[in-house]
């Protein structure tokens, strides 16, 4: 058994593990564990924003609210058979918003829609 790129598990094919984990009001401890008020700080207006992580980010809200639409590859495997079902619930999104700590993962492009303005600490991993 060879204990290689245990990284990727079973969906290489759909998304190569670019998840984003979101942790819900983490705890006073945590937050200064992970220092995050010496962090940079970020933060911007209401808006639709496209956004390339080129190192993995985790990042803390202080305010706003955010829904992250993942790019997906062209997704074109059943276009011929089924053009009129609409499936509104394939639109996969990432909510989330002040109180919450956010890793997203190196190597994702992303569509931010930005619906109450951000005021965010934020960290690139180094790894």
């Amino acid at each position: 058994m060879e204990a290689a790129a245990a990284t990727t598990s079973n969906s290489a094919d759909s998304f190569p593990n670019l998840r984003i984990i979101v942790e819900s009001n983490p705890s006073e401890s945590r937050l200064s564990e992970l220092g995050i008020n010496s962090w940079p700080k970020w933060g911007c207006p209401p808006g639709k924003y496209t956004l390339k992580f080129d190192a993995a980010e985790t990042c803390y809200l202080v305010k706003g609210k955010v829904k992250v639409y993942p790019k997906k590859a062209a997704a074109s495997s059943s276009s011929s058979s089924s053009h009129h079902h609409h499936h509104q619930d394939v639109v996969e999104f990432v909510e989330f918003g002040a109180g919450d700590l956010v890793t997203i993962p190196k190597g994702l492009s992303c569509t931010w829609d930005v619906s109450v303005a951000v005021d965010k600490h934020y960290k690139f991993d180094s790894s």
